[in-house]
């Protein structure tokens, strides 16, 4: 029978369509149990490729022969070798395009809203890491927000627009994914704009994002406002766009709220990490609409697959919103946190301009899950 190849895309129209799928996984067990593709109605069977060499006959009753069923390794290339043992043996399987690495890469661009006088706003999700980038076009120009290294999609999308990049802004500096801010400004000549309380260490010039900050995108009144909201990092900074959206960036989740450790100073900065969200997000219209720069789990996806949220309807059901305690709140957010990010200092110093890895090393180092939450 035929081996099919499915790609990133493929897969992740399925989580949003919601459609049933077997994954086999065939990395190693400590692999799969850190991170793994994941669908409301998706199943998965753990099998590591070194325990399949000799055939696939042990593991036949334990994989459907009623439902699509996908082999998936790190690169690609164990399951395309899994996948034809198994059409060898009768089953309908695929294998993934270029494996996990691919599916960590890979952004689908949702159209989240229009603007008041004009424009759109775009959201990127990247299913494979739960990163959320942002695209905000008015009258031939953009905006990019949040952008990781994938440069190209940006870039091109701007163009399938008509529309020319010439601001991009970084929310903080990041610690679990390599920024593409700088480099879409050197590519496209526009203005990258950085918080300077995240940028003390910084090799690199850039336009300081401070708070009250008003950015004219295009030549309608649409106004990217900077909102000062330190917690995730000393220099996280909050958007308004158009008086509808808040970019919230690892401030604050649907499902969660941001961490504080991730540049060793949790004890520090858990002040104002609860006056970012009880004061200063308070003090906001419950009609805004979150645009979050990460989502931590499947759950927080909207039908279309996008990620969003009316500020109101968190207060009411975002536990991190609603801890009365500041004892319990410091507790939440110093105790109750979850691993690390994947090389996440190498991650940082990358995003200073201090370390320059190759396209290879940039890959290995983002591997993983999105671990800026506190759950």
């Amino acid at each position: 029978m035929t081996v099919h190849m499915l790609t990133a895309k493929d897969v992740t129209r399925r989580i949003v369509d919601k459609e049933k799928l077997f994954i086999l996984d065939v990395r190693n067990h400590s692999e799969f149990a850190d991170w793994k593709i994941e669908g409301e109605f998706f199943d998965h069977l753990n099998i590591p490729y070194f325990e399949l060499l000799d055939g696939v006959e042990g593991i036949l009753d334990r994989i459907p022969t009623d439902q699509e069923v996908l082999v998936v390794c790190a690169k690609e290339g164990s399951s395309v070798m899994i996948a034809n043992m198994l059409s060898e043996a009768g089953l309908t399987v695929s294998y993934l395009k270029g494996g996990m690495k691919a599916w960590s890469e890979y952004l689908e661009p949702v159209k989240i809203g229009d603007l008041i006088n004009g424009g759109e706003v775009y959201q990127f999700v990247r299913m494979g890491k739960g990163c959320l980038s942002y695209m905000v076009i008015s009258n031939g120009e953009a905006a990019v927000i949040d952008a990781t290294r994938m440069i190209d999609i940006f870039i091109d999308f701007a163009k399938s627009k008509n529309a020319t990049i010439k601001h991009v802004f970084d929310t903080h500096l990041h610690a679990d994914h390599i920024s593409g801010g700088r480099s879409i400004a050197n590519e496209m000549n526009a203005i990258y704009w950085l918080p300077p309380k995240d940028a003390t260490e910084v090799t690199f010039n850039y336009q300081a994002l401070e708070d009250g900050s008003d950015v004219m995108i295009g030549n309608t009144s649409i106004h990217i406002h900077a909102l000062y909201t330190p917690g995730h990092t000393i220099g996280s900074t909050s958007f308004i766009i158009d008086e509808q959206y808040l970019l919230t960036g690892d401030i604050l989740f649907i499902d969660s709220i941001g961490r504080p450790d991730l540049a060793g100073m949790a004890e520090d900065w858990v002040t104002d990490l609860r006056d970012s969200l009880y004061t200063r997000y308070r003090e906001l219209s419950e009609e805004l609409i979150v645009l979050p720069a990460h989502f931590m789990i499947i759950d927080e996806l909207n039908d279309d697959g996008s990620v969003s949220e009316k500020l109101g309807t968190l207060f009411r059901n975002n536990h991190g919103l609603s801890i009365e305690d500041e004892r319990e709140f410091r507790r939440l957010v110093t105790e109750n946190l979850p691993p690390q990010p994947n090389a996440y200092q190498e991650i940082r110093l990358a995003n200073m301009g201090k370390f320059s890895p190759d396209e290879e090393k940039q890959r290995e180092m983002e591997i993983g899950p999105n671990r800026c939450a506190v759950r």
